[in-house]
């Protein structure tokens, strides 16, 4: 209510709504709004009294003669005004936002319509957060709210307390209920087999963005299928408006024959509903916006992009020297290199030394990847050498004893010492300096011709022309021959070393980086930052350059620039993204390039995606997939919702169990518990060791004349490689459909019976121990640093095929690590080949390996099988 006060000096001070009013000998001053707090009541001694800030910076005015009861009426009109402005404007939004929020969940609950994120988003658009709006009051305003608040203006501040998100959440749980309700019929006969609760919940979730983690096995495609049939019965959209992606070819088809048939069944149109790979889209989509459709390289389209690569290498090197010495200086010296002096894992044993090391060409064990590197180079140059050659003199005293240099050349009467030196000088230990300077003290005592390199040299292949200029100095003829026949170790292939080329291009493609980019990301990891990089990455500009004149004199594109050209033309022009709906397939072998043509097909606000995957089915990172765009799904597509498909209609409960116990290890995997739809139990998982490699082919041969006495059956035999085929059988048992698959290729089919043939352990085992160069680091997404986290997730895919066995083979004293880690599960047994039981020791040691029977000079007993990498052993 208005109300003016008086003091005894003769001013007045009059409050009414936003504003005060002061008189003061004849001047009269109005403070609007946070301006009242220019004024204070002041106490002095035992009068009170008003002190009124100057705006200008001038002595504060003071009046005298105030009431204690008008004082504090004084204080609280102040605490009202200054209050009120500040909340004003953002409670009058609060008031009307609300209005509308609270009409938006009433409406969509009555019509069951669900609740997008970004409708309810936009309408909270704006709006302060209640904490940070009472941040801009004092503590005595922020105790006064309830008495200067109208009974409207204390609920838009509630309003703004609440979390909007979770009343969105609770609206459209209660629309869910009804919808699955009111749906039954629907949901029952949109698929053969009426779909689950779990799968009703993701076709009615119809959020803007929807990560669908399905289980393998668990009717993800009945998910899409429905979801589109929902989306037109409902009418949330028209046929024509819906866009279905798939990975390959077989899938966009079956996708497209399925719901056209599904949708025809319920009687509704499914004109203009579009099922496509990636590819096939992403080729009209340019053709739409360009008018010509672009051509994609025959190599390509072929499945002979290495073959290009290897074929642009052959001219390069054919046509310019400087490029073959470098190609062969990275293929035969730098191409199994670690990159550091102490690192990398020894391959290599020598029984008369007793000496584990690196393989060389020349067939000897050498003890570091720098002396590997230094012996290597020797033989190329068609140097004769000794390795570990005792030195003539005898200088042997209290603290040294034999001396053994690291190399000796005989030709030239020459001794070489290879230092493990770091670029700063760094030795690798204690008493390494002291150790040097002894052995170069030796030499010049008794004369003898000493030639030094160092691992920081010798790692950066510069170093080797002051070693060549060091050897020729002493009578030593170099003759670089990188075609010279290798008797020991081999070497990087040519074909490898271009699929290593091809690899990083599609990864340099799909991430749409530059060498700008490179060198930003190189200057990040240290680590990586080798001349051996540095020299790949030249070898590697030098082909891409190639790869697109190539490109650009058969006016074609590959699929990588396709994609990304596709994404670039509809960010530009968003009209080009007509579909309201759009739903993506294998969502775990989502590319970056993939993921950015889906963001672009998004906009704003009205469209809805959904993203039906399962991380732990993550195998196609080697071929550019990205996984992290589904685990970091929200971070790349906005806020999302998550439904999980985890019901299988595939395996028994007990292979469901052991598979997701196997994969589970890695804690970077998204939870899942997984169901069988036909209840539990099951027959366990069983492993079937051999003696010997060769006894495989007779051993599955046997297991499928076991599985040959019921019904007919499909056995599907899964091999790491295609090469495991020859461990199967020309002749299938009668009643057995047997076919061999790379489990790879396995993905999204099943059979009655599955057998792993070959679970072995080494380069080509399972999990194959060929490891990622380390190149390709830079340019693919990052791994989560779990050891054999993709092949855990190949195992898995294996094991999940099987509708009712599974059955691994593997022999004795060389089970992989895969295997082992089954031996620890409960629903694992193992047998011979005679069908009995038996007991497969893990060494104590290094838990890694097996027990495996051996004789030496002493006697039998047991080793383990990883050795010489462990020394473990046991007594018969």
């Amino acid at each position: 209510m208005p109300r003016t006060w008086t003091g005894t000096g003769g001013w007045s001070l009059a409050y009414a709504r936003d504003r005060l009013k002061l008189e003061t000998d004849g001047t009269v001053e109005e403070l609007v709004g946070t301006e009242a707090s220019r004024v204070r009541v002041a106490r002095r001694w035992l009068e009170h009294g008003l002190v009124v800030a100057s705006a200008d910076g001038m002595p504060a005015l003071r009046l005298a003669g105030l009431d204690p009861r008008d004082a504090r009426e004084i204080r609280a009109a102040v605490t009202r005004i200054v209050t009120r402005t500040k909340l004003r404007d953002a409670l009058a939004l609060a008031a009307h936002r609300e209005q509308v929020f609270h009409r938006l969940l009433e409406t969509r609950v009555r019509k069951q319509r669900w609740i997008a994120h970004d409708d309810a988003v936009a309408i909270l658009a704006g709006l302060p957060h209640h904490a940070d709006l009472l941040a801009t009051l004092t503590p005595d305003e922020r105790a006064a709210l309830p008495r200067h608040l109208s009974a409207a203006e204390q609920r838009a501040l509630a309003f703004l307390a609440q979390d909007h998100l979770a009343r969105v959440g609770a609206a459209n749980e209660e629309i869910l209920r009804r919808e699955l309700i009111a749906g039954r019929d629907f949901f029952a006969g949109v698929e053969r087999s009426p779909l689950t609760v779990e799968q009703a919940r993701a076709v009615v979730s119809h959020d803007n963005r929807v990560r669908v983690i399905a289980a393998a096995g668990s009717g993800k495609t009945s998910v899409m299928v429905a979801r589109a049939a929902y989306a037109i019965r409902r009418g949330l959209t028209t046929p024509d408006r819906i866009l279905m992606l798939a990975f390959n070819a077989d899938a966009a088809r079956e996708l497209q024959e399925r719901v056209d048939a599904r949708i025809g069944a319920l009687g509704l149109r499914a004109d203009g509903l579009r099922a496509a790979t990636f590819h096939s889209f992403g080729l009209s989509l340019i053709a739409e916006a360009t008018g010509r459709r672009p051509r994609i390289a025959p190599w390509v389209e072929d499945g002979k992009d290495v073959e290009k690569v290897q074929a642009i290498v052959d001219r390069l090197r054919d046509t310019d020297l400087d490029f073959r010495f470098r190609w062969d200086l990275f293929r035969l010296l730098y191409g199994k290199a670690s990159g550091s002096a102490e690192n990398g894992d020894h391959d290599s044993y020598d029984p008369d030394t007793q000496v584990s090391g690196f393989a060389t060409y020349r067939g000897e064990t050498v003890r570091s990847e720098g002396e590997r590197l230094v012996a290597d180079w020797l033989f190329l140059n068609g140097v004769d050498y000794r390795y570990a050659h005792p030195y003539p003199h005898n200088v042997a005293d209290r603290v040294h004893g034999r001396y053994t240099a690291d190399f000796y050349y005989p030709a030239a009467d020459v001794w070489h010492e290879h230092w493990a030196l770091g670029a700063d000088g760094t030795a690798p230990f204690r008493g390494y300096a002291e150790a040097m300077a002894w052995k170069r003290r030796v030499h010049a005592t008794h004369g003898t011709a000493l030639v030094e390199t160092a691992w920081h040299a010798i790692q950066d292949h510069s170093g080797f022309e002051a070693f060549a200029r060091d050897l020729e100095r002493h009578g030593i003829t170099l003759d670089w021959n990188p075609d010279r026949p290798l008797p020991g170790a081999d070497p990087l292939e040519h074909e490898r070393l271009a699929r290593l080329v091809r690899t990083f291009m599609s990864h340099v493609k799909a991430g749409a980086l530059t060498r700008a980019a490179l060198q930003e990301r190189l200057a990040t990891m240290p680590a990586l930052d080798t001349p051996r990089t540095r020299l790949f990455l030249d070898l590697y500009w030098r082909i891409h350059e190639r790869w697109q004149d190539e490109l650009d004199a058969a006016d074609a594109v590959d699929f990588d620039d396709m994609l990304l050209r596709a994404a670039e033309l509809v960010e530009r022009d968003p009209g080009l993204a007509r579909w309201d709906l759009v739903m993506v397939d294998e969502f775990q072998d989502s590319s970056r390039a993939r993921a950015r043509l889906t963001k672009a097909l998004l906009r704003d606000r009205g469209t809805h995606l959904l993203a039906v995957g399962d991380d732990w089915q993550a195998i196609n990172r080697f071929a550019g997939a990205d996984l992290s765009v589904m685990t970091g799904f929200s971070a790349y597509f906005g806020p999302a919702l998550t439904r999980r498909l985890q019901t299988t209609f595939r395996t028994t409960q007990n292979v469901a169990d052991v598979a997701s116990r196997f994969v589970s290890r890695n804690p970077a995997q998204l939870t899942k518990t997984v169901r069988a739809a036909r209840g539990p139990g099951g027959a366990p998982v069983t492993v079937v060791r051999v003696e010997r490699h060769d006894a495989l082919p007779a051993a599955i041969e046997a297991h499928l004349q076991r599985l040959s006495g019921g019904p007919g059956a499909t056995v599907d035999v899964l091999g790491r490689y295609g090469f495991d085929r020859k461990l199967v059988p020309a002749t299938a048992p009668p009643g057995l459909d047997v076919r061999f698959r790379t489990v790879h290729r396995s993905k999204g089919l099943e059979a009655d019976h599955v057998i792993l043939p070959n679970v072995t352990t080494g380069r080509y085992g399972f999990p194959s121990t060929i490891p990622d160069d380390p190149v390709l680091a830079l340019a693919m997404s990052a791994d989560d640093g779990y050891r054999h986290a993709e092949e855990r997730r190949l195992f898995y895919v294996a094991l999940t095929r099987a509708r009712h066995t599974v059955t691994v083979f593997t022999v004795a004293g060389r089970e992989s690590p895969f295997v082992l880690e089954l031996l620890e599960d409960p629903g694992v047994e193992v047998r011979g080949t005679d069908g009995g039981t038996e007991e497969i020791r893990v060494c104590a040691g290094c838990g890694e390996g097996t027990l495996v029977r051996r004789s030496g000079r002493h006697g039998e007993f047991y080793g383990c099988s990883t050795f010489p990498r462990c020394r473990e052993t046991a007594w018969v």
